[in-house]
């Protein structure tokens, strides 16, 4: 099964921004396009609008004035949906409610034709659901863009319960076409991205509800350790609390309110303030004129120690032995211990650990750091320790690490710290989504990383890490918080016991 050809009529139904956005691509693409919206004069609205967008990319050099000129006359507002009866694709991108999208495509099913391919942007909903109102829900399948549509590669293709493989075969193709990268999903509450993403924010909150460390430095420390583009906080400060609340909620719901999912109060009291972020002014910052930006909490200067001894396998962690090196400090190595675990020990005689899902203040003078996507790049390290740690011993682990260059954030006493935890999770529900059959390794990977701007996709990780890490971590966090948040999936456990024989997989 083939793309659509370009002489085939696309219609989008709802005019919003991700309407105009979706119908741009196809126009881009060399399809005519039909725009309709229930309410009078807003697809030609959305027309104008799109017409101003395309004379915008004639400004960048990305269309020539013939390109704009031809596209313009391809686009067409329709004022009733029986203009849309000759369009072999009919997206819908209107409100979210199960009962509006059903009422829609019952009426689309009696206008066009038997061949035409049926499909909702829907981000919340189910797929299933909403065909399941149809006479032939085979024809019917998700096509979920990100916003904004025209700049983001990324189209999750979402098979219902009842969709025909020909049908979802011709909406990749489709979509592959169209200059985007396709990803195909099972139908799954939050399809791939959103059901995976989850942990960035809930970690991220949970830190904060702890009162281990404030919104700025859990930002911090995800951007320039973990290597991730936006924090938490400010991203769902960009997005919307509302809105990224809602996403979180309905994926909980959909999954009959597993502790996994379960959305922050703290968010939730946002939301109930009115402070929704950037459009309302305020949300976890203040985005008011001249308001500013708080900073993360970083240590003082600190001396480094005259030399560090290197016990056991630091794993994740080997290459701070080279930048030790480099930074003039000797490393002695005194092979494994068996008892107290690969650390670096300090002169002190404290132990610097990297996060492993336990407490500092289960041993006496650890000082836990955090996971970094690369430590020679990273310009931030977190450090964890009890609150009757030794002086010495936290100024010996800030001064190296300072002495390596970097910035240090200082939290609180948390069990797997900020990106040491929120990476595991990631993994997990990766894992545990291939094992249930919703997407292919490569395609969660190529989702994560385009749809929200992941360093690396949880499999990358994955295999960098090692094949028990993740395990091992939640295991240990799951020991501490027995709600079931932190407990590894089934898929984890088989993934981390397999034989040595796989182990050059994910």
């Amino acid at each position: 099964m083939t793309a659509l050809d370009l002489s085939s009529p696309v219609a989008v139904v709802g005019t919003g921004t991700m309407g105009q956005g979706i119908a741009q691509v196809a126009l881009v693409a060399g399809h005519p396009v039909r725009l309709y919206d229930t309410l009078p004069g807003r697809a030609r609205e959305a027309a104008d609008a799109i017409g101003a967008r395309l004379d915008r990319l004639v400004e960048k050099e990305r269309l020539s004035d013939a390109e704009r000129d031809a596209a313009r006359a391809r686009l067409l507002p329709a004022e009733d949906l029986p203009e849309l009866a000759d369009c072999a694709l009919v997206v819908e991108a209107v409100l979210e409610r199960l009962d509006v999208k059903q009422d829609l495509f019952r009426a689309l099913e009696g206008i066009v034709a038997d061949d035409c391919l049926l499909a909702t942007n829907t981000s919340s909903l189910s797929v299933t659901a909403i065909g399941g109102a149809l006479r032939n829900p085979g024809r019917f399948v998700g096509l979920h863009f990100f916003n904004p549509a025209p700049l983001l590669p990324l189209v999750e293709v979402v098979s219902g319960f009842a969709t025909d493989v020909s049908s979802a075969t011709r909406a990749y193709e489709t979509a592959r076409a169209w200059g985007k990268t396709p990803v195909a999903c099972a139908d799954t509450p939050g399809f791939i991205v959103n059901r995976i993403a989850r942990p960035f924010y809930a970690e991220a909150f949970a830190v904060h509800e702890a009162q281990v460390a404030d919104p700025a430095t859990i930002d911090a420390v995800l951007r320039e350790s973990g290597g991730f583009r936006m924090g938490a906080f400010e991203l769902t400060d960009l997005i919307g609390q509302d809105v990224n609340e809602s996403v979180t909620r309905s994926v909980w719901q959909s999954f009959f309110q597993d502790v996994r999912f379960t959305p922050s109060l703290a968010q939730r009291r946002l939301v109930e303030s009115g402070r929704l972020g950037r459009k309302t002014g305020h949300g976890w910052y203040d985005h008011g004129e001249g308001a500013e930006r708080p900073e993360p909490d970083t240590a003082d200067k600190r001396q480094p120690p005259a030399y560090v001894v290197a016990e056991g396998d630091l794993g994740p962690a080997s290459e701070l032995l080279e930048l030790i090196r480099e930074a003039g400090i000797p490393v002695r190595d005194e092979g494994d211990d068996e008892e107290q675990g690969a650390c670096l020990l300090l002169p002190s005689g404290g132990r610097l650990v990297l996060a492993d899902g336990q407490t500092a203040g289960e041993y006496r003078d650890f000082v836990y750091f955090d996971l970094a996507l690369d430590y020679r790049t990273a310009g931030r390290i977190a450090l964890s320790a009890s609150q009757d740690i030794s002086p010495q011993v936290l100024a010996e682990a800030i001064g190296l690490f300072q002495a390596l260059g970097k910035q240090v954030s200082v939290i609180g006493d948390v069990p797997g710290m900020i990106v040491a935890r929120t990476v595991a999770r990631i993994i997990d529900l990766a894992h545990d989504a291939v094992a249930k059959g919703v997407a292919t390794e490569e395609d969660i990977d190529t989702a994560m990383r385009l749809g929200v701007n992941y360093p690396l996709g949880p499999f990358e990780w994955s295999r960098r890490l090692g094949r028990t890490w993740a395990y091992v971590l939640l295991d240990d966090l799951h020991r501490r918080d027995p709600s079931g948040r932190y407990a590894p999936s089934l898929a984890l456990y088989r993934h981390a016991h397999a034989s040595d024989s796989r182990e050059g997989t994910s």
